[in-house]
């Protein structure tokens, strides 16, 4: 009975106990996962103007947004994303599309609740609302055309001045300490296999050796001399008596003939 409550507990503690390091472990090799960030509640986020709908937390300086679905949050200058806001990152290795889209500045601008001039009246958006709305904001461009961004008499840029926008900010990017370490290193790792294989000698394979078959002479036909066919002594000898006996039959007649 003892043993059997023992198991008992033991199976029970076994369930009960989380492991969230196993969520956090990174399928890429080499790649470091950032330090996780604690939550008194899930975190409320507000949309940036003249965006596809990306969502910023304000209340950490840390990089983080939600978009498309995913949380997205750089670090050390990498990407991760994120089907949750405080676990579960994974190695994002590119710039997520949206980023260029986002104004550098726009914390300024969030505490100064002004946008380019305007006022912004931005709302604040509870995790559950953003779980369940996200979708459909998206879909029915529920803040550009309802809620013109909270900007007041908000107009929106011309495509190309976005386009120039978007080009600025990658080079600003690209200009960031942290990522020209992180492309360095990314370089070295690229580098140093090409550099191991170079190092090694080429090793050779023996050139199979073609074996000369010895050529198998076929034994030359021996020419059978041609037997000349000699006809027997004596069979000469009865052609010669058959020759002188026809010779000699008409000197007999031709004697008889005269008696």
């Amino acid at each position: 009975m003892k043993k059997l409550l023992v198991g008992t507990l033991f199976l029970a503690s076994t369930c009960i106990v989380p492991t969230p390091s196993m969520a956090e472990v990174n399928i890429s090799i080499g790649i470091a996962l950032p330090p996780l960030i604690q939550f008194r509640a899930p975190p409320e986020v507000i949309v940036i103007p003249d965006t596809n709908y990306v969502y910023a937390v304000p209340d950490i300086d840390v990089e983080m947004y939600f978009w498309n679905g995913w949380w997205w949050r750089f670090w050390d200058g990498r990407w991760y994303r994120s089907h949750y806001y405080d676990r579960g990152w994974g190695y994002y290795g590119n710039v997520p599309t949206f980023y260029f889209d986002v104004d550098p500045g726009w914390r300024g601008y969030y505490r100064d609740r002004n946008w380019y001039g305007h006022r912004w009246d931005y709302r604040r958006i509870p995790h559950r609302q953003l779980q369940q709305n996200w979708r459909s904001w998206n879909n029915n461009r529920y803040w550009e055309r309802q809620r013109t961004w909270g900007v007041q008499n908000y107009q929106p840029r011309p495509r190309q001045q976005r386009q120039e926008l978007r080009v600025q900010r990658q080079r600003q990017y690209q200009q960031r300490p942290e990522v020209q370490r992180y492309q360095q290193q990314r370089q070295q790792q690229v580098q140093q296999p090409q550099r191991q294989q170079q190092r090694q000698p080429a090793v050779q394979q023996p050139q199979r050796q073609q074996q000369r078959q010895p050529v198998v002479k076929q034994p030359q036909r021996q020419q059978q001399p041609q037997q000349q066919q000699t006809q027997p002594q004596s069979e000469k000898v009865r052609d010669r008596s058959e020759r002188q006996q026809s010779q000699e039959k008409p000197e007999r007649r031709g004697g008889e003939d005269r008696r």
